[in-house]
């Protein structure tokens, strides 16, 4: 597995500290969030996924637990729109740049607006996908707002 991605070259680029982890990827799993978790020994509430978007019809970036369910009724009010719903899969490979199930909210082919759960801002430190299945990103919150100028709201049910 090649450890170098759009995701983990824009975060060295920018002088951001992370570290990389992997993990077995499974194809199969029903939530490969709490796979990656579970395969990486520590806490779902960690490890978070990344989803694609559409709100009012334009993409749209959202990260939460993944041990959670996003709210679509909450994400668009943290983007200040009416309606959002979840972007299908090709049209998410395409607009990123990654694959479904490694879809990293870095260097994606084409920055979007993102929002981070709040309670993820709480954690020292969180992981998120490094742009190719199996591989982890591993930073502080904070630096996942100020690199992507992500909005924290509450995007949960």
């Amino acid at each position: 597995m090649s450890k170098t991605t759009p995701a983990t070259l824009m975060l060295s680029r920018i002088g951001v500290p992370f570290t990389l982890a992997t993990y077995d990827y499974d194809a199969g799993a029903e939530r490969v969030g709490l796979q990656a978790a579970e395969a990486m020994g520590v806490a779902p509430a960690i490890v978070l996924k990344t989803l694609m978007v559409e709100v009012d019809g334009k993409p749209g970036c959202v990260v939460v637990p993944s041990d959670q369910e996003v709210n679509m009724k909450k994400v668009a009010a943290a983007f200040g729109a009416k309606s959002a719903q979840m972007m299908k899969p090709a049209d998410a490979e395409r607009l990123t740049g990654y694959k479904v199930g490694g879809i990293s909210p870095f260097g994606q082919r084409k920055a979007v607006p993102t929002a981070l759960e709040e309670m993820a801002t709480l954690e020292d430190e969180i992981f998120l996908n490094g742009g190719q299945r199996g591989l982890q990103i591993r930073m502080r919150p904070d630096d996942l707002v100020q690199v992507l100028q992500a909005k924290v709201a509450d995007l949960i049910r």
